[in-house]
């Protein structure tokens, strides 16, 4: 790399006060974090640490929920409102969700719901272009980062890597308090949110997007990257490990397969392990699928608590939420 490259990676990190590899090529492009403002009725920029309400400080550990939630599929509005619905009741609640396939509608009809108006921070906002039909987001819970806790906003921003199909990586940095010293400083992590390169084609980007994805988070020393992985070629199987980093659902379930596409066998492709929560310097405490159920269960048809397994979805008219499970990670700074 030559001096130019280092030079300019580490006036991007001075500026924007966030750590960046200075090892990459790479092109950053900074955004803002986003509430809804009452007033305007739109959702309005907020900076890094500015929250607005007061929220929990009983423990350091937070809890993610990564989901694909199918830009191609029909019936958009009720499939996004019945994911939202189950997302916000679940118990214990979600610290941040990480959504992939977000299509332009999809987006606007996240970021128009009430629940999400009032409690979320989003790394987007109405106006947000959706590159190639659809795009990955991000949302902070309020209740957990709000101006009262210890717990903050850091920098959210885009890295463009090569890819097929035009894709990114969503970053963001988050800073957590000590669980055992009231007094010390907050520590930095850094997620990142990944929808990587579908489908079989040769050459393959997966394994340098990663390899680019890991070295951020090497950069902040602490984080995470999750989302939708697409693992279909054998040199996929490898990728979490190489790059140094530590599959959850492996360490902390070694025997059980964790399908969460194409387990009900109606796809053209054998049910895969598709969606992934890797971790650098974290440590998971749990990790779980959440079944993607049949539209309209949640109109009294079902509890919304329990799940109905792809294998007993035999009507062919049948339309669940997504073509993907969701996976819902709890994880902290260490033992």
């Amino acid at each position: 790399m030559n001096i130019y490259t280092r030079v300019k990676s580490g006036l991007t990190s001075w500026k924007n006060d966030t750590p960046l590899p200075t090892d990459l090529s790479t092109d950053p492009k900074f955004q803002r974090w986003h509430q809804f403002d009452l007033n305007s009725q739109q959702w309005e920029p907020v900076s890094a640490n500015e929250n607005a309400e007061p929220s929990r400080t009983d423990d350091s550990d937070l809890v993610l929920l990564t989901w694909n939630i199918d830009a191609l599929n029909e019936r958009t509005q009720e499939r996004v409102t019945e994911i939202l619905t189950f997302i916000t009741q679940l118990n214990p609640s979600v610290d941040i969700i990480f959504l992939q396939e977000v299509s332009q509608r999809g987006l606007r009809l996240i970021l128009s719901d009430e629940r999400i108006r009032r409690s979320w921070f989003s790394s987007e906002h109405e106006n947000t272009s959706c590159r190639n039909s659809f795009t990955t987001m991000t949302l902070v819970s309020k209740t957990r980062f709000g101006e009262t806790s210890r717990f903050a906003l850091g920098r959210v921003w885009r890295v463009a890597y090569p890819s097929h199909f035009g894709r990114d990586v969503l970053f963001c940095d988050l800073f957590i308090p000590s669980p055992t010293d009231a007094d010390a400083s907050t520590t930095r992590v850094r997620l990142a949110n990944v929808h990587l390169d579908s489908l079989p084609i040769k050459p393959s980007h997966r394994p340098r997007q990663l390899s680019i994805v890991s070295s951020f988070l090497r950069s902040a020393g602490r984080g995470l990257v999750a989302g939708d992985f697409n693992p279909v070629l054998d040199e996929d199987a490898a990728l979490i490990e190489t790059n140094g980093l530590t599959d959850s659902w492996a360490a902390l379930h070694p025997e059980e397969p964790g399908y969460t596409w194409g387990a009900d066998g109606k796809e053209r492709f054998p049910p895969n392990r598709m969606d992934k929560v890797a971790l650098l310097g974290l440590k998971a405490r749990e990790i779980k699928i959440l079944e993607a159920q049949q539209l309209g269960g949640l109109d009294g048809q079902q509890d919304p608590g329990s799940d109905v397994p792809d294998s007993q979805q035999t009507d062919p008219e049948v339309i669940l939420w997504s073509d993907h499970h969701a996976l819902l990670c709890s994880f902290g700074l260490g033992d």
